[in-house]
């Protein structure tokens, strides 16, 4: 039996249902939404309103969003994850390269464990979040912290502003555009947070806006021809602004009929970019009488796995590789 490799990779995204049913996304939200970096409520508030509310509504409406993405092979967000590990994978033969969900399956405390039951020591973890929140990247370091032990642990906290990432974006957007033709705007959507958890001191919005401000410098856009916003608000507390269905309107408002929008935050495509972006603000802009076109995430492009497999030599000092 050959010998196990010296270094893995643990890509791990957010998670997602194993089926586009009520009952696989109340599991997922359940466990979701019970992480307390993501709901930041004391537990005998939030639990029963979680159990006897939240979930019997919210799993059947986000059920039917899941059925209309879903893939042939599964959950898009599972399914594009896979592949970039396979992608990286390929591009560091001498390590071990695997994906893992902070929430759903495959777990990353059975991912941890089957890496140190093989022998592997020494493990690189990537949450595939370019931009620090303590409600995502600080949430996988919550269960390296526990699941961990025994394990030499090198986590990637951020690469907002890696420059082969953003160049891999700004690729990306730029071959789009040179194959559709270019939009009046580009609307940089990136996933949402309370605002109490920035006041609190939370990095992301500034990590958002030093990402888009790199991808806009490599577009050699000027800074009137694009816009930065969140998307994704849940609850009725105040979000982080300004949020995209509104600029969507205003953008309307100013006569702009075709908009293009990425989002840099999501490192492969998902429900938010999918459905929310791609079904729901497309027809709320189309109702507007514009056209919004949806510029999909990077997924398993080779300049991604390129860019990733990189960061992560380089997080060991073994230099780029790739």
């Amino acid at each position: 039996m050959p010998d196990a490799p010296i270094t893995a990779l643990v890509a791990v995204n957010l998670g997602t249902p194993e089926a586009p049913t009520a009952p696989a996304v109340r599991r997922y939200l359940a466990e979701f939404l019970h992480d307390h970096r993501v709901v930041q409520l004391t537990r005998w508030l939030w639990c029963p309103l979680l159990h006897f509310l939240i979930l019997p509504l919210r799993g059947p409406r986000a059920a039917h969003k899941y059925a209309q993405i879903w893939l042939p092979e599964g959950s898009p967000l599972a399914v594009h994850t896979r592949r970039l590990a396979e992608a990286m994978q390929q591009r560091l033969p001498q390590w071990r390269v695997v994906d893992a969900m902070r929430y759903g399956q495959p777990a990353l405390p059975q991912v941890l464990a089957g890496l140190r039951a093989e022998g592997v020591a020494r493990v690189v973890v990537l949450p595939l979040y370019p931009q620090y929140s303590t409600t995502t990247t600080a949430s996988v370091m919550d269960v390296l912290a526990r699941e961990g032990k025994g394990l030499d642990l090198t986590v990637i906290e951020d690469y907002a502003e890696d420059a082969r990432w953003i160049a891999a974006v700004a690729q990306s957007i730029a071959q789009w555009r040179a194959a559709q033709g270019e939009g009046e705007h580009l609307l940089f959507s990136y996933h949402g947070l309370p605002q109490r958890v920035a006041d609190a001191g939370d990095p992301y919005p500034q990590r958002c806006q030093a990402s888009t401000r790199a991808i806009a410098a490599a577009l050699g856009l000027r800074d009137d021809q694009w816009t930065l916003s969140y998307q994704s608000r849940f609850g009725k507390e105040r979000w982080l602004e300004p949020a995209t269905d509104r600029v969507l309107d205003d953008l309307a408002a100013r006569g702009l009929r075709r908009v293009d929008v990425v989002c840099p935050g999501f490192a492969v495509d998902c429900l938010e970019t999918l459905e929310e972006v791609g079904i729901g603000f497309v027809e709320q802009f189309a109702g507007k009488g514009g056209q919004l076109r949806y510029i999909p995430c990077l997924n398993a492009a080779p300049a991604h796995a390129d860019a990733l497999a990189a960061l992560a030599l380089r997080s060991v000092g073994e230099g780029e590789g790739v």
